[in-house]
């Protein structure tokens, strides 16, 4: 069982969390997924509806799988110190850290994309990416994979991201059959991104 930490923050994306966790969702017993936050009330996204949470950021609870999605509230998170304190130690001890869309900036804001390929949403990708001048900030990738760091762009790849954690821990199979399940037609190419200017 691999326990998954998907952070929520105040605006967080719906899609960007949900998305994802859909897909993992299909493999109950392969994963434990837990909402995580800062307070215990329910978080509300940018859309409105309340996510609610299963863990706190301040208990020792260690994630096997850490996902950030993004939305309008990181233009405030980036800012705030404990929570990237918590990004990192997490990260520290996770086998795969995966972000969403913007929520890439939260993981460079933390430092913790120093050196590494990144993506993030093309609409705020250069803003992003001054966050994070030691990262190679990639603009034409649906996804990312750089070691045990995976990062989606806009908010619809985190779909295909988490599909490709799913092959990379249980196969192939097991992705397909998440995908078919869902009715979901999955783009498996990390370098085919229809949404890339030319």
């Amino acid at each position: 069982m691999l326990t998954i930490g998907a952070l929520v923050f105040p605006k967080f994306e719906l899609l960007d969390l949900f998305g994802p966790l859909e897909m993992f969702g299909m493999h109950p017993k392969t994963f434990d997924i837990r909402i995580v936050a800062e307070v215990s009330e329910p978080v509300a996204s940018t859309q409105g509806p309340r996510a609610a949470v299963d863990t706190l950021t301040g208990s020792a609870t260690k994630f096997d799988i850490l996902l950030v999605p993004g939305g309008a509230g990181v233009r405030h998170e980036i800012e705030n110190q404990a929570l990237l304190g918590w990004l990192g130690q997490a990260a520290a001890d996770a086998k795969i850290v995966t972000s969403v869309c913007t929520g890439s900036a939260l993981l460079a804001r933390a430092g913790l994309l120093d050196g590494l390929r990144a993506t993030t949403n093309k609409r705020a990708f250069d803003w992003v990416a001054s966050l994070g001048p030691a990262t190679h900030w990639q603009r034409r990738a649906r996804w990312v994979e750089d070691g045990r760091f995976i990062t989606a762009s806009g908010v619809s790849a985190g779909i295909d991201m988490a599909l490709a954690v799913i092959a990379r821990e249980l196969g192939p199979d097991a992705a397909r059959d998440a995908a078919l399940w869902a009715e979901y037609l999955p783009n498996t190419d990390p370098e085919d991104d229809p949404f890339a200017a030319d």
